[in-house]
């Protein structure tokens, strides 16, 4: 399986991964294509379509604005969220945006992006980006996918998406996987864990100092996150005047030490904390880690910060080892199901975070490979049939309370797999493969488009 946890684990911007990050890099490629062709400076205007759920929800999820700054050559890694409402602003005011940063053109958003509730055929998020020149002869034109996480294919790689995202180089990995029980047997044969397998397979491209700093950035990265989620009070953008509950808390939490000497359960207080304070930052367009996604964004941080705040044994090489596990179970998840809200509802999204964590959370406990599985398997099934339906397409309401729920939620299934012997009756190849075929069977309003659930029971403000 040639990806890598860098995948998985990728910094950019809020508020989501498949209609925020994605859309952002299939612009730049579009316009390195424009390049690569020869006709950038020949370019007049563009026309952005963004049909089925990114068309449904675009408007709350950033995805127009991801996509007018990627053709500018902004990418969600690099970009500084204080300078987007800006130059967005500058953009309306002057109907003009500058291709690649260097080729200005003109650009009225009213009437050259458009969002579409009817998919295209091959994806539930499609963007379709055409450039005309002075005349309005069509330069060229190219179809996007936004599969999930932030990885992006266009029309010609969506036809064979899982060669297209997954084996995008022909390498030879000393152990490959597709399934969890192909990498259970790497183990049982090499003696080595499942972190161990994966950094064997990441060194093939990058040494092993380079991969535990590129993991140490991450989390760095994840840590700078929940403190600004605590550090910066207010209100929510987008209408619903959500306010933001982790700065309170925090304050709650640090004016009280004392009560965790008398509630036994206080360690979740601050599990929720961390959780919220993520998600809150991501609903606001800030900085983030996809874990594997920005909806989902907010489990993998909480429970990394209460294996090192609340455990002894807590450290940097036990992150490394806590993310190179749940990237094993991450990559399992996207290959053989998906990790899209859109393609198969929130338990692809939320519910894999969920089996990431809970890996990973075994695996610095001391974990052996089948509780690891266990673990990971207890925190997908009791994720099953989770829809994604988002209050005003805004990654807000249900999806900020919905992280931390699903913290506390892997912190216990890695418990309940530690304490039995490895042993199940449903292993995780089956409970990924029965969340793929949830997904098929839920209906689309489910899957990210606010057309059901709690977007049409609840009354927006």
């Amino acid at each position: 399986m040639n990806i890598s946890v860098f995948d998985l684990f990728k910094i950019g911007i809020g508020p989501s991964s498949s209609h925020t990050v994605g859309p952002m890099r299939a612009a730049l490629d579009f316009v390195a294509k424009l390049r690569e062709r020869g006709c950038l400076q020949q370019v007049s205007g563009v026309k952005i379509e963004l049909f089925g759920s990114l068309g449904a929800t675009g408007v709350g999820h950033g995805s127009g604005p991801a996509v007018i700054l990627g053709l500018e050559g902004q990418a969600p890694e690099t970009i500084d969220p204080a300078y987007m409402q800006p130059r967005l602003d500058e953009i309306k005011q002057q109907a003009k945006l500058s291709l690649d940063g260097e080729h200005e053109i003109s650009f009225v958003e009213d009437d050259d992006l458009l969002y579409i509730f009817a998919p295209l055929p091959q994806h539930p998020n499609g963007m379709r980006f055409s450039a005309r020149d002075a005349a309005g002869i069509c330069l060229y034109t190219r179809e996007y996918f936004s599969v999930g996480g932030g990885f992006v294919v266009d029309e010609d790689e969506i036809e064979s998406a899982e060669q297209a995202v997954h084996d995008d180089d022909d390498t030879v990995l000393p152990y490959p996987f597709e399934t969890m029980e192909q990498l259970l047997g790497h183990c049982n044969a090499s003696g080595l864990s499942i972190s161990e397998i994966m950094m064997a397979n990441e060194t093939v491209h990058r040494s092993a100092e380079e991969v535990r700093q590129g993991l140490l950035d991450i989390w760095h990265v994840m840590q700078a996150c929940v403190q600004r989620g605590c550090d910066i009070d207010g209100t929510l953008p987008g209408g619903l005047n959500v306010k933001r509950r982790a700065p309170e808390l925090y304050k709650k939490l640090m004016g009280r030490p004392e009560a965790a000497l008398r509630d036994p359960l206080s360690a979740l207080d601050w599990v929720n904390l961390y959780a919220l304070a993520v998600n809150e930052e991501n609903a606001a367009g800030g900085r983030v880690v996809t874990a594997p996604t920005n909806g989902a964004a907010g489990i993998v941080p909480a429970v990394l910060h209460y294996y090192m705040r609340f455990y002894y044994s807590g450290s940097e090489s036990g992150v490394v080892r806590f993310m190179l596990t749940a990237a094993a179970v991450g990559m399992l998840c996207k290959r053989n199901a998906s990790i899209s809200g859109a393609e198969v509802g929130c338990q692809g999204e939320v519910g894999s975070a969920c089996a990431m964590a809970a890996a990973g959370l075994a695996a610095v406990s001391g974990g052996t490979p089948e509780q690891i599985e266990n673990a990971a398997e207890i925190g997908m099934e009791h994720n099953l049939g989770l829809t994604c339906d988002p209050i005003a397409g805004l990654v807000q309401v249900p999806c900020i309370e919905r992280n931390a729920m699903a913290s506390i939620k892997a912190i216990n299934a890695s418990r309940i797999a530690l304490n039995g012997d490895g042993e199940h009756f449903v292993s995780l190849d089956k409970v990924i493969k029965t969340m793929r075929d949830t997904g098929a069977d839920m209906q689309s309003k489910y899957k990210e488009t606010s057309q059901g659930g709690l977007a049409v029971n609840v009354i927006e403000c």
